[in-house]
């Protein structure tokens, strides 16, 4: 795991950190649908094509990539690596496991296949031990395709983006999968969020694997 300590007294955003850090500490989200009409139409498996496309779409942009260390440093993560849910049906709980990001598509999806083969039935929170600190959160509500979800994370100090997924539902010929991205305003603007969104639907539609 490879970061690099900000420089927060000669960081260009020092003045917008700050303020929504401490002044007005603020987190935000948005609700969008994404056309996954090229991952049904070619037929991939929905969970991990999206856990890969998220991935490789938060690894090219570093306002995703921020977050505090425990001994109190703001750091820049070279890479980023999904930490996603998975549902027992029996129990009706979930457990989080961990896939080491990869360039290629197929690589992650070996891998992913893997930690799910290894840690998808044990019945724990965390079932995959020794989670990174560069990992962001994926939740998937696959009962639910809602317009609008909230998260609320007491305290101000989580930098990391959160990506929650709905249920997929068929509109005049395409599909959409609604997605919440909740953010943290100390290190993402309005404007990344929705760059964020755009280069992410243009990788799902374009399929480049």
């Amino acid at each position: 795991m490879l970061y690099t300590v900000i420089d927060r007294e000669h960081w260009p955003r020092k003045e917008y950190f700050e303020h929504y850090l401490h002044t007005v500490p603020c987190t935000y989200s948005m609700t969008v649908e994404i056309d996954i009409t090229s991952v049904r139409q070619k037929k991939l498996k929905l969970y991990p094509t999206i856990l890969y496309f998220l991935a490789k779409t938060v690894n090219g942009m570093e306002q995703f990539h921020m977050s505090f260390r425990t001994n109190g440093e703001l750091v820049l993560y070279e890479t980023m690596s999904p930490c996603y849910t998975v549902f027992h049906k029996e129990t009706k709980t979930f457990s989080n496991l961990w896939t080491e990001y990869a360039s290629q598509y197929s690589e992650f999806c070996r891998r992913y296949d893997k930690d799910i083969a290894c840690f998808g039935a044990i019945e724990a929170m965390n079932a995959k031990p020794y989670q990174p600190e560069n990992c962001f959160t994926v939740s998937m509500l696959p009962w639910a395709a809602f317009e609008s979800f909230h998260l609320h994370v007491d305290g101000y100090e989580y930098l990391r983006p959160i990506f929650t997924l709905g249920k997929y539902r068929e509109k005049d010929g395409r599909y959409w999968l609604p997605m919440a991205v909740q953010v943290h305003h100390a290190v993402c603007d309005g404007y990344h969020v929705c760059s964020f969104i755009e280069a992410f639907q243009n990788a799902v539609c374009a399929l480049d694997l």
